[in-house]
C-alpha cells in the first residue's frame, strides 16, 4: 500500500539550503570601518541602507562590526541559527531574518555561549531574542526588536547564507555590518571600498566645520538660501 504524501515534507532547495562558504571582504578592509560612527556610514551610503531602529543592542554598549553571515528561518524556529555556528568563522557577524516573526525567540544565552566560543563577533535578529541575563553574562552584542520567554522549535525550514531582508535592507553574506549605539547600517562588499574612501574624505573635510559649531562659530544662512530657492513664504 502506497504511503500517504505528506504536504509539509521538507524539500531539498529553495527555502532548505546551507552554503557552508562565502567570499568575505579583506580583513583591512572591515577594520577600517571599525573608526566611524553608523551615522556617518548611512550619510555616505545616502541613508538607504540603515535597518529599522526598533533593532537595538539589548545586552551592552559594544559596537559590532563584520562580515554577515546570513540566516532566514521558518517563523518560530531556529534550526538554521544553530547551523550557522558551523557556518560562521571568528569575526563573523550573525545575521538573522525571521519572516516577520514577532512570536518566538530566536536563540538565547546557550546559542551565544556557543558563538563565543567559536569567536563569532554577534548576532543581529530581525525578531526577538531570550535568556537576557544569560546573553548579558555572556557579553556577546546582541541587537534585536525584543525579549520574549517563548522560544523557538528546531525543525526547519531555512536558509543560510543566502540573501535576506533584516530590519527593511537587503544583506547578502559577506556584507560588512556596522552596529553601535546608534542603530545598524549595511555596506554592500561590492561598494565597501569606494565607501571607505568617501568616510576618509568627509570626515577630512567635515573636521574644521565641526569644530567651528562646537565653539559656537557657524551662520544658518544656508537655511534661507534653500528657504528662498523653493519660495517659501516667511512670516515677520
Amino acid at each position: 500500500m502506497a504511503s500517504k504524501p505528506k504536504s509539509a515534507e521538507m524539500v531539498p532547495g529553495p527555502g532548505f539550503r546551507v552554503r557552508m562558504s562565502f567570499e568575505r571582504p579583506a580583513k583591512e578592509i572591515i577594520d577600517q570601518y571599525g573608526q566611524f560612527e553608523t551615522p556617518d556610514i548611512s550619510d555616505m551610503l545616502n541613508r538607504m541602507y540603515t535597518m529599522s531602529s526598533e533593532i537595538h543592542n539589548l545586552v551592552n554598549h559594544s559596537p559590532l562590526v563584520g562580515p554577515a553571515c546570513t540566516v532566514k528561518v521558518f517563523p518560530g524556529d531556529n534550526l538554521m541559527v544553530h547551523k550557522a555556528l558551523d557556518a560562521a568563522k571568528p569575526g563573523d557577524v550573525v545575521v538573522v531574518d525571521t519572516s516577520g516573526s514577532q512570536r518566538n525567540a530566536v536563540l538565547g544565552d546557550l546559542v551565544t555561549n556557543k558563538a563565543r566560543h567559536r569567536g563569532i563577533a554577534g548576532f543581529i535578529v530581525d525578531g526577538l531574542v531570550r535568556d537576557l541575563p544569560g546573553l548579558k553574562e555572556v557579553g556577546l552584542p546582541v541587537f534585536a526588536r525584543g525579549v520574549t520567554p517563548f522560544g523557538p522549535l528546531h525543525r526547519g525550514a531555512g536558509e543560510l547564507n543566502y540573501p535576506i531582508s533584516c530590519g527593511g535592507i537587503v544583506v547578502k553574506a559577506g556584507d560588512i555590518i556596522v552596529a553601535d549605539r546608534n542603530g545598524v547600517v549595511v555596506v554592500h562588499k561590492d561598494f565597501a571600498c569606494d565607501v571607505i574612501v568617501r568616510l576618509k574624505a568627509h570626515r577630512e573635510s567635515m573636521a574644521k566645520y565641526v569644530e567651528d559649531v562646537k565653539r559656537g562659530i557657524f551662520s544658518n544662512d544656508w537655511v534661507d538660501a534653500q528657504l528662498n530657492i523653493d519660495n517659501c513664504i516667511i512670516d515677520n
